[in-house]
């Protein structure tokens, strides 16, 4: 596996909400380019309206985008040699936490089997930034977001615009406004290197992009939120782990 031991102390497992054989069938073919082959096939008809591929898609998608960019915003906040990388890793650590929250919440209402894991090129992300520091480490944080947040944010405004169900509206409303503060934040560092950040490969194969299903009997793994006493910038090992499975 490719996450560091400083990625695998982050999250811990808590809540007791365990992933069931009645949740939703898990996007296969899910990638951050490349969602389900019929995006608009109805797939429920929960009380809040109908639930297609694509708006299943997103809630995953939404969820492993956090699962990595949670703990690259520690890094920043460990080892950035920037103020601005540093004020955005905070961000990034904040509204991840947040947004996973509403994240679960929208998965637990309607079925829906959540990763616990990020997709194996979002783990790539995680081990090169790992294995970096100084400037390389600020411009390539910078860079990796900037092309990755563009991406979820075209695929949320395109889920805002063609759902019918209104717990959907509301989870894309929410990550609309977080992707565009980290995206801002981001581009404030002056370190995001455009050329690269637009011109990432598309059509990768779907078991680069696709975060491993859930386990059966798995709780999900939470990120805590800065605001509960239980992470620090420091804390991004066991320790952190342990305090949040005890909080």
């Amino acid at each position: 596996m490719l996450f560091s031991r400083k990625f695998a102390g982050t999250l811990f497992l808590g809540g007791g909400i365990a992933f069931t054989l009645g949740s939703l069938l898990y996007p296969s073919m899910l990638g951050v380019q490349k969602v389900s082959s019929a995006p608009e096939r109805i797939i429920g008809h929960p009380a809040t309206g109908p639930l297609t591929e694509a708006d299943r898609d997103f809630v995953v998608e939404v969820r492993a985008a956090g699962l990595w960019e949670y703990p690259v915003g520690q890094m920043a906040m460990q080892k950035s040699t920037t103020k601005a990388v540093k004020t955005a890793g905070e961000h990034l650590v904040a509204g991840h936490a947040s947004l996973d929250a509403a994240c679960r919440g929208v998965a637990g209402e309607l079925d829906i089997a959540l990763p616990n894991q990020p997709s194996p090129q979002q783990q790539g992300f995680v081990t090169q930034l790992n294995a970096e520091s100084g400037k390389q480490f600020d411009t390539d944080m910078a860079t990796i977001l900037r092309a990755t947040q563009g991406q979820i944010l075209s695929k949320t405004a395109s889920v805002r615009t063609t759902t019918k169900n209104s717990l959907i509206r509301a989870l894309a409303d929410r990550t609309n406004d977080i992707l565009m503060e980290h995206i801002t934040l981001v581009e404030k560092t002056g370190l995001v290197d455009f050329d690269r950040a637009l011109s990432q490969p598309t059509g990768l194969p779907a078991q680069d992009t696709t975060p491993p299903p859930p386990v059966a009997g798995q709780p999900q793994a939470v990120l805590p939120s800065p605001d509960d006493g239980t992470l620090s910038p420091g804390s991004t090992g066991a320790a952190s782990a342990e305090a949040g499975r005890t909080s």
